[in-house]
């Protein structure tokens, strides 16, 4: 079975492809050209039905992904479902699974089962979880469990996957010759294969045997998202050179895969200063050919504890107006605790809102055309329509109902001193115009 890109590159318009055209209000021949250049990926698995389609990259909605799983501290299967659902409930376009406790197996498969959304992972949790189950030590971790784990686990229906395979003995030594990091290592994944090469003084087998890896996920269709476990965690360490020569390492990485029939993905950072969000767009897009671009954030400042589902929110609304193609979402939990379904809530309706508030800067003809309306509607007090228009109408209309005015007309942040309510009757006594 062709790959999207290989399909692409044939000249055929697969039913995702004209599923993504129509969700995008775009022309189906304009996606298959951009997934054959590799530009848009639309994650999916053959072996998984039903399942809601996304198209992620260049001339789309940037597109929000949600986080969920178990810890070795909280193992609970059932929350991790909900969870889930309150993700695909919220908007979320894509889910990863990244459970590091329990039964990973029994969690992976059940939240697959529970969702439409496409569903992500990262391979090298599990590998190294089961190393330190099966001998007590995940440095003791053998390659051949790991690409076994990884066909396992498209198998089970993976849409895309993190594989950390842009981390190598020269990845490193970047890392010791300029004095480690403020914010330390924060990729799970990344420390323990930076701990794995050490311990064993090998080469990372996802970048040594890269092929393999382009190979196993070739044959389900998966996309394949190029991990940054050197991501930085601390905005002091942003654009450090172990990052990005991560970064580089990545995009040469997703033009081979790109030319071996394979949907690539690049991750990017972490932690971010404003200033510097732009640049690093720049940057991936022109090393690695446009590939579409999954940044986590990124969160643009370090001292918000309890409030990074805002910080966050600011870095994707920047991240998204300047390129980005996929958000992870954070939540207010991050730094802090394991989330449960209200941060998930919180951090998926925040994450929208900054991907749309992007797009209106990204696409100015085609996204702000709903906020024109809303204006209107506001304007001439019609509840009803605004209602229509928001972003998450459930929630605007609990708060109106919870505080009812005296006059239903109004609000009650005004009450008699409305301003709509008196500018309409200025204009309709005083003034003319062609604005309605």
């Amino acid at each position: 079975m062709l790959t999207q890109i290989e399909a692409a590159r044939k000249g055929t318009v697969t039913e995702q492809m004209s599923r993504v055209a129509c969700d995008e209000d775009l022309p189906p021949e304009y996606i298959r050209t951009m997934v054959a250049e590799g530009k848009i990926v639309i994650p999916w698995n053959h072996v998984r039905k039903p399942q809601r389609i996304a198209g992620i990259g260049k001339g789309l909605r940037t597109k929000v992904n949600a986080s969920i799983g178990t810890s070795s501290d909280i193992i609970d299967y059932p929350a991790e479902v909900r969870k889930a659902l309150v993700a695909q409930e919220s908007g979320a376009d894509t889910l990863m699974e990244l459970s590091v406790g329990g039964d990973l197996d029994r969690v992976r498969r059940e939240v697959i089962a529970a969702v439409e959304l496409p569903v992500g992972n990262v391979p090298l949790y599990q590998a190294f979880c089961e190393a330190a189950r099966r001998y007590g030590d995940p440095n003791k971790l053998d390659a051949e469990l790991l690409f076994d784990l990884i066909e396992q686990q498209c198998a089970d229906g993976m849409a895309f996957m993190a594989v950390h395979c842009g981390i190598n003995l020269y990845t490193i030594e970047r890392l010791r010759k300029q004095g480690y990091r403020y914010g330390g290592l924060v990729s799970k994944g990344g420390v323990s294969m930076v701990a794995w090469m050490l311990a064993n003084n090998r080469e990372n087998p996802l970048y040594e045997q890269f092929d393999r890896v382009v190979g196993i996920l070739k044959r389900y269709d998966t996309v394949l998202s190029l991990g940054n476990g050197l991501r930085a965690g601390a905005i002091h360490d942003s654009s450090d050179r172990a990052q990005i020569q991560e970064l580089l390492i990545n995009c040469e990485l997703a033009e081979i895969g790109r030319d071996m029939g394979c949907q690539m993905l690049v991750e990017g950072p972490g932690h971010v200063p404003l200033d510097e969000i732009a640049g690093n767009i720049q940057l991936q897009k022109r090393m690695s050919g446009g590939a579409p671009y999954y940044m986590l954030g990124p969160i643009c400042t370090d001292v918000a504890p309890g409030f990074d589902h805002i910080t966050a929110a600011i870095g994707s609304a920047h991240a998204s107006s300047h390129g980005a193609d996929l958000i992870c979402y954070i939540t207010p939990a991050e730094h802090l605790a394991l989330p449960h379904e209200e941060d998930v809530r919180q951090g998926v309706k925040a994450a929208k809102i900054a991907a749309y508030i992007g797009d209106m800067n990204k696409y100015p003809e085609k996204s702000r055309q709903r906020d024109k309306e809303m204006s209107k509607a506001r304007r001439d007090l019609d509840w009803e329509r605004q209602f229509q228009l928001a972003l998450y109408p459930d929630d605007a209309r609990a708060i109106r109902a919870s505080r009812t005015p005296e006059d239903e007309r109004s609000c009650s942040m005004c009450g008699d001193f409305c301003a709509s309510r008196g500018a309409t009757k200025l204009f309709a006594e005083n003034l003319r115009g062609d604005k309605v």
